[in-house]
């Protein structure tokens, strides 16, 4: 078998938050794991890795597969239980068990046993992965990678203790007590929110800023590289210290005593915290109990509940949005007459632009022009000066504005619902079923003409029908036709987001372009780490503008979305026309694409490409787009709450049979703020 040297714990040059929550988890499995998050190469895997050195030894019953305690024995699996007073006992090292990301159900849960079907044809439980990590640590590298049928299977095991097995006529469950370790790298995407909050600690690391421990964590790669032997006996010693005090404070963690005062001293500081649930106040109790132990100290202190409480708030803390403060009687006065005169002008602006033909457009356009005293504004009423982010570029029309970009958040989930159509493509956003033997094998069916053989379901199909084909043809295996089964597969395909932005001059009101540059840079940013494609489109004065065609480039959708003009009115219908003929191109070159368009407005329009309201056109457009069943609709309202509102964007979205969101809806965390506040 081969033997990989695995790098000492104690040569790790810093992170040592990273450490302590490690051998806090050793110490106390009460806590519920770690999640250690942090920019590639800085330790994560290796430190993990080295950690088998210095785990403790336990006692299991010999050779039971589920490593049943002794100690036990109303935990004990079914076959210890049948073996009763005959049962001997070894000792062996808590051991790492690492979950690959490509590993199978059957391989994680555990399966039917070939060899005994085969040979007996009775049906056998093979244990799986988390048989092996009961008692012990159950590793995964890259966690937020892990397929999602995977991280439903580690959550039951998590939560109730315990593993369920009911598949190919097996029904079986067996504990599976472990520490959930992960790493991650926060840069290719998120854990999801219930496996995020079932890691009882987490650790962001970073990279070694020193220069000298830089320079030392060269010098000893490079000495380990050259001689692991020699290297790992250097640090032999330390390494052998930190283990028996982790042996010392896991046999006296359990006599650590609490003060109450210190109870509700966590109680204040998960308040203060703003933490979901009360999961942090018991993993901070447990943390600070093993760190009083690991100190060799039988009572908890305040500075032990100070250094763990940062560890079990880093993926739980919620920051609530701050309440404006109150306005002074003089500041209420103004606003209420600034928004009452505003309301009205918008109001009859509004009035005006609705009732306007081509004619009407073209009278007022000299009119506008002719005006050169005071500020130039747009034809919404606001004033170029009166924000303060917006830029003027040279050369350009004097409506025209820059505005800067708000800033970018996480968004939620934008996934479209997984289909059954087999399709080719790659990408991480949404679930497909594939042909052409691609993807990941979720699933057997009977034969289908695919020639995609599932050779372990074929096998399980015949296994117990073996005894009676005994000698069939001389064949070690005797497999009929009955019993072929074909594999199912399915992978994350990329999606093509098609961004729709209204730049009219309405846009440059209360800082709404702003926002909306900032919600289409978090979709954008999203997007990256989804493998999507991108395009863009704008609509402003009476056309619209294909600004960027798709491109799986979004660096340079974010270039031309921060150099974006406001200024004009509002060519609704052009802005719907010209994303449908982008988005049928598109499916004209994929037909099984799903793209999502993500319309970014107010809903308003003054401007049409028919004799018709601009308003009614633009809804019937909307209603043709939304018969094609295979595009997404996403419709994002810019509209700020006031006075009067008047809800187009909303309407929009029935109309078009879309989801449809505020800005700050897309904010993954903005829910649970407003209910908080």
């Amino acid at each position: 078998m081969m033997r990989t040297a695995l790098y000492p714990f104690s040569a790790i040059v810093g992170q040592e938050k990273l450490k302590l929550g490690l051998i806090l988890n050793v110490i106390n499995p009460a806590i519920g794991g770690l999640l250690v998050r942090g920019e590639k190469g800085t330790a994560k895997s290796t430190a993990v890795r080295s950690l088998s050195a210095l785990l403790p030894e336990i006692r299991i019953v010999k050779g039971c597969p589920y490593s049943c305690d002794p100690d036990q024995p109303q935990q004990f699996c079914d076959q210890c239980r049948k073996n009763g007073d005959k049962i001997q006992s070894v000792r062996r090292h808590v051991r790492v068990v690492t979950l690959p990301l490509n590993a199978t159900e059957d391989r994680v849960a555990g399966g039917i046993d070939f060899t005994s079907a085969i040979k007996s044809g009775i049906r056998k439980l093979q244990p799986g992965l988390l048989a092996r990590a009961h008692r012990s640590i159950l590793y995964v590298d890259e966690v937020n990678l892990l397929d999602d049928h995977l991280v439903d299977i580690l959550l039951d095991a998590a939560a109730s203790g315990e593993n369920r097995i009911e598949r190919e006529g097996i029904s079986c469950r067996h504990w599976s007590r472990f520490i959930l370790v992960g790493t991650m790298n926060p840069e290719e995407g998120e854990l999801r929110p219930q496996f995020l909050d079932r890691f009882g600690l987490c650790v962001d690391v970073f990279a070694e800023s020193d220069r000298d421990r830089r320079v030392l964590m060269m010098q000893r790669r490079e000495a380990f590289d050259a001689d692991p032997d020699g290297f790992i006996r250097e640090f032999a010693h330390e390494n052998e210290k930190t283990a028996k005090s982790i042996q010392r404070a896991g046999k006296m963690v359990a006599d650590v005593r609490m003060p109450s005062r210190l109870r509700t001293l966590i109680v204040e500081m998960c308040g203060t915290n703003n933490v979901a649930g009360h999961r942090a106040d018991l993993v901070i109790e447990q943390a600070a109990r093993a760190l009083a132990a690991y100190q060799g100290r039988e009572e908890v202190a305040m500075a032990d509940i100070v250094e763990v409480a940062p560890f079990a708030f880093a993926h739980r803390r919620r920051d609530p949005a701050p309440p404006p403060p109150p306005p002074s009687e003089h500041e209420k006065e103004h606003e209420q007459d600034s928004g009452d005169q505003r309301d009205h002008q918008e109001q009859q602006h509004e009035h005006q632009d609705d009732n306007s033909g081509p004619e009407q457009e073209q009278s007022a356009q000299p009119q506008s022009s002719s005006s050169d005293k005071g500020p130039p504004s747009d034809q919404n009423g606001s004033s170029g000066a009166a924000d303060e982010t917006s830029l003027k570029k040279p050369g350009e029309n004097s409506t025209d504005r820059v505005f800067e970009m708000g800033e970018p958040f996480r968004v939620k989930q934008l996934a479209a619902p997984k289909d059954r159509i087999f399709r080719r493509g790659s990408g991480r956003r949404s679930g497909t079923r594939v042909s052409q033997r691609q993807g990941r094998y979720v699933k057997s069916c009977m034969k289908h003409g695919s020639g995609d053989i599932a050779l372990d379901a074929t096998l399980r199909a015949a296994s117990p029908y073996q005894a009676g084909r005994a000698g069939h043809h001389n064949l070690a295996v005797s497999i009929r036709p009955e019993d072929i089964r074909e594999k199912i597969r399915e992978k994350r395909i990329g999606d093509f987001l098609l961004f729709v932005v209204d730049a009219s001059g309405s846009m440059g009101a209360g800082g709404r372009m702003a926002a909306s540059k900032g919600a289409v840079l978090s979709l954008l940013l999203d997007a990256y780490q989804k493998r999507d494609r991108v395009a863009m489109v704008s609509f402003r004065k009476d056309e619209a503008h294909l600004n960027l065609p798709p491109t799986s480039s979004v660096q340079l959708a974010a270039h031309l979305l921060k150099e974006m003009p406001v200024g004009g009115r509002t060519p609704l219908s052009a802005g719907l026309v010209k994303s449908y003929e982008v988005v049928r191109n598109h499916l004209l070159r994929d037909p099984v694409a799903r793209p999502i368009v993500i319309i970014i407005t107010d809903g308003k329009s003054n401007v049409s490409m028919t004799d018709r309201k601009p308003t009614a056109e633009a809804f019937d457009i909307g209603a043709k787009m939304a018969e094609d069943d295979r595009i997404q609709l996403i419709v994002v309202d810019t509209e700020t709450q006031g006075l009067v509102n008047f809800g187009m964007a909303a309407k929009l979205a029935a109309t078009m049979n879309a989801r449809y969101f505020k800005i700050e809806d897309l904010k993954a965390d903005s829910l649970i703020n407003i209910i908080r506040t």
